[in-house]
């Protein structure tokens, strides 16, 4: 009997043991697991995105969890967290916010040889506070059935009388809008640039009103001619799902502006990495992955934004509205006067 029980608790003590060894290992590898995760918020709102970030976990073994929101919420958000925020990277769309959350302290520098390899110099911040993921062209868009692209030129050039009352584009609290606008302070300088939005609201269609998109719809209902826009809107346009949004897309062309003299504006979506991200390391990861050729090229076949890696060609319908030359200028510079604009475009006229 005492043979027996001694049997029975040495048994008792073995498993005792190994049972305390699996709960250490167990609580290991939570906390192994925790660790191997990137919270981004983001402004984008593409099934593509979803799709890159579960190729990014499937190469990596880092889980990325999503936050989606409007841009300028979710910088407010990032801004009440404080060093409290669960983020690690914040993905907005244009320089102007990127810039805006840079200028209120939420973000730090991102170093990575490997970003700098894959982003070229203008569309980084000076300080790596924030990246370029991707470019969009900001264009003219025209009715082919009344409009000849011979008669276009320039952003300028739309001030001219033939295009009275022809005119579409949103508002000027729109920050691509506030964007194009300082891009032109940045190049011509104040006075010509408050010439200039005098000259184009005086030739505008209706008031500016709606989305990028609705522009566009605006020109095949008749209510203008010409358009500013964003060339990856007309592309979602082109293969949406809804009949009505197709044919408003074959219904206009686009025309790169300023093509003789400094070129077409770009702006970027971009990524900035958290002040107080508690997984920097996986953020810097996930931003190389982003700016990698094959993340590149899935932005553009996908969602028809242009490549910020040179490495990487547009997609095929991108490339059948031409090559084009943009801006000489930094994104960085556009950025830094954005907090302005607003204040000229009103003063100006423009609503």
């Amino acid at each position: 009997m005492n043979k027996i029980l001694m049997l029975l608790m040495t048994f008792i003590l073995v498993a005792g043991v190994v049972s305390g060894c699996t709960a250490v290992d167990t609580e290991a590898n939570v906390g192994q697991v925790k660790d191997e995760i990137v919270n981004i918020y983001t402004d984008r709102h593409y099934d593509s995105d979803d799709a890159l970030y579960a190729s990014f976990t499937q190469e990596t073994g880092i889980k990325v969890n999503v936050v989606k929101g409007n841009s300028d919420e979710l910088i407010e958000r990032l801004k009440n967290e404080g060093e409290d925020t669960e983020a690690d990277l914040i993905v907005l769309a244009d320089v102007g916010r990127l810039q805006r959350a840079k200028d209120l302290g939420l973000l730090q520098s991102a170093d990575s040889s490997i970003i700098n390899e894959n982003v070229p110099e203008d569309f980084r911040d000076v300080e790596n506070h924030w990246v370029a993921l991707t470019k969009r062209a900001r264009v003219l868009v025209y009715s082919k059935d009344r409009v000849d692209p011979a008669e276009l030129s320039s952003y300028q050039a739309l001030t001219n009388d033939q295009w009275s009352g022809r005119i579409l584009t949103r508002t000027s609290d729109n920050i691509y809008n506030q964007s194009l606008v300082s891009s032109f302070v940045e190049l011509y300088g104040q006075e010509a640039t408050e010439e200039w939005i005098r000259g184009i609201v005086a030739n505008f269609a209706r008031e500016p009103k709606g989305n990028d998109r609705d522009q566009a719809k605006a020109i095949a209902a008749g209510e203008g001619d010409v358009a500013i826009m964003n060339t990856y809107y007309l592309g979602l346009m082109m293969n949406s799902s809804d009949a009505e949004e197709v044919k408003v897309a074959e219904s206009v062309g686009v025309f790169f502006p300023n093509q003789d003299v400094d070129g077409t504006h770009v702006n970027v979506s971009g990524a900035g990495l958290v002040k107080f991200a508690d997984r920097a390391d996986n953020a810097v990861k996930l931003i190389e992955f982003l700016t990698s050729e094959t993340a590149q090229k899935s932005y553009s076949d996908a969602n028809y934004e242009y490549p910020v890696n040179p490495k990487v060609e547009p997609s095929e319908l991108l490339k059948t509205w031409g090559d084009f030359k943009s801006q000489p200028i930094k994104m960085s510079d556009i950025g830094k006067n954005i907090e302005e604009i607003l204040k000229i475009m009103i003063q100006n006229g423009w609503k």
